[in-house]
């Protein structure tokens, strides 16, 4: 294993000192080190953070390797600064056995570019009727620890409750796509007053809000984890800040689409702009970014959903929900958060490690610590062009723009996986 020495470097933010990389864990830090078998990297200017991790990514194998793998996926990660990434369970078939979830496990392994971490299905097919084996994937090699039928809500009650009974007994979590399907059926987009002018069928918010309630009421009575997928309304901040005041078990996620674009994207018809939850306001955007400031929310997730052409590239009631977002993560992080290197730590890297139960992963670079981390030039400013991406699939909502930051280098237990801001393998 090459060791590597980086020069100069501020580790989330600190002043600039030395990190030397040596059999896959940060072997000394400090000014003016030297080892004549390393690889120098100059880290001038730039900036080490603890490898990212991502609770939420679609990688579509098995099933739709049209869309993406697992291998293209991981590629895309690390180029985004990920380490660890948790891949979601709606494939073909669906991730609610532990076959399949070894299947990813083992994919994930091979490609070798970050940890793939299989969340399981709760419900058997998502179909919300009866709970997957969720003991079976919980012992098999993949040790599963985060169930979700992200895509669909549990919404049965008495269904969510005996999965989070269920997980209690080895501390897993119930991760919740919060949607009351009955007041969304038909939906298309935000209902507010640009789905009213453009006609479309509206997602309203307390759908969203509802279930939260719902299920952090259930998750205080069982005792059990709760974690919220996606949260996108202003009102959900209200009901996970008074839940977590309570001492419930409940964590958040808000994506970095959410925190950025509003629903009046929609008035171009572009599909690429479809997602679920859907796009809100103003006031919505502006709630979520105070919550994650505050730790109402406590991670930044990116719901990476790539979708084949044909899935995206048609009428806009047609069109499948979802959006790239594993290599732009971090940019937008900063455009929304500013170069707060300590807060983008915290809900990039160390919260998502700790609720995932992913050791080694999440520590800043310190001696002794698995080198897992990325360098990041927070003075870069980089146009996205969709044909540059690494995932199979093409659906960005910031094609062609200009986003602040640029990915240098991503090491995976000290073998670097982006070196130049080139994927090595």
């Amino acid at each position: 294993m090459t060791p590597y020495l980086i020069r100069n470097v501020s580790v989330v933010g600190a002043a600039p000192t030395d990190l030397l990389i040596r059999d896959g864990v940060v072997a000394e830090t400090g000014a003016g080190l030297t080892a004549p078998d390393a690889t120098v990297l100059d880290g001038t200017g730039l900036v080490a953070l603890p490898g990212l991790v991502d609770l939420h990514t679609h990688l579509r194998e098995p099933g739709r390797e049209d869309a993406e793998t697992v291998e293209s996926g991981s590629r895309a990660a690390a180029l985004g600064g990920y380490t660890a990434v948790c891949a979601m369970a709606n494939t073909s078939p669906v991730a609610d056995t532990a076959g399949v979830v070894e299947q990813v496990w083992r994919l994930g392994r091979e490609a070798g570019l970050v940890d793939v971490q299989p969340i399981g299905a709760v419900t058997v097919g998502l179909a919300g009727e009866r709970l997957a084996e969720l003991g079976a994937m919980a012992d098999s090699a993949a040790r599963v620890r985060i169930f979700s039928d992200d895509g669909h809500c549990v919404a049965d009650p008495k269904l969510m409750r005996r999965a989070l009974e269920y997980v209690k007994a080895f501390d897993g979590i119930i991760a919740q796509h919060a949607e009351e399907p009955r007041l969304t059926e038909g939906a298309q987009m935000h209902e507010g007053e640009v789905s009213t002018r453009l006609g479309l069928t509206g997602w309203p918010a307390v759908a969203e809000e509802a279930i939260i309630a719902r299920d952090v009421l259930l998750a205080e009575h069982v005792g059990s984890r709760l974690h919220v997928c996606h949260v996108s309304t202003a009102g959900s901040v209200e009901v996970l800040r008074q839940a977590k005041a309570r001492g419930v078990r409940v964590t958040a996620e808000v994506t970095p689409h959410h925190l950025l674009l509003t629903d009046v994207k929609a008035e171009t018809y572009d599909p690429v702009y479809k997602v679920n939850p859907p796009l809100r306001t103003d006031t919505d955007i502006a709630a979520l970014r105070a919550a994650l400031a505050e730790g109402v929310i406590d991670v930044v997730a990116t719901d990476h959903a790539p979708h084949a052409v044909e899935d995206k590239e048609c009428e806009w009631a047609y069109a499948r929900p979802g959006m790239l977002g594993l290599e732009t993560a971090l940019s937008i992080a900063l455009d929304v958060l500013g170069p707060e290197w300590d807060l983008i730590a915290e809900r990039m890297s160390r919260t998502p490690a700790r609720i995932a139960g992913l050791d080694g992963h999440g520590v800043d670079p310190a001696p002794g610590v698995p080198a897992n981390l990325t360098l990041v030039d927070p003075a870069a400013r980089r146009v996205i062009e969709p044909a540059e991406l690494a995932s199979r699939s093409r659906n960005t909502p910031y094609a062609r723009m200009t986003l602040p930051g640029r990915i240098v280098a991503t090491f995976l237990r000290g073998e670097p996986t982006v070196l130049d801001g080139k994927a090595v393998k």
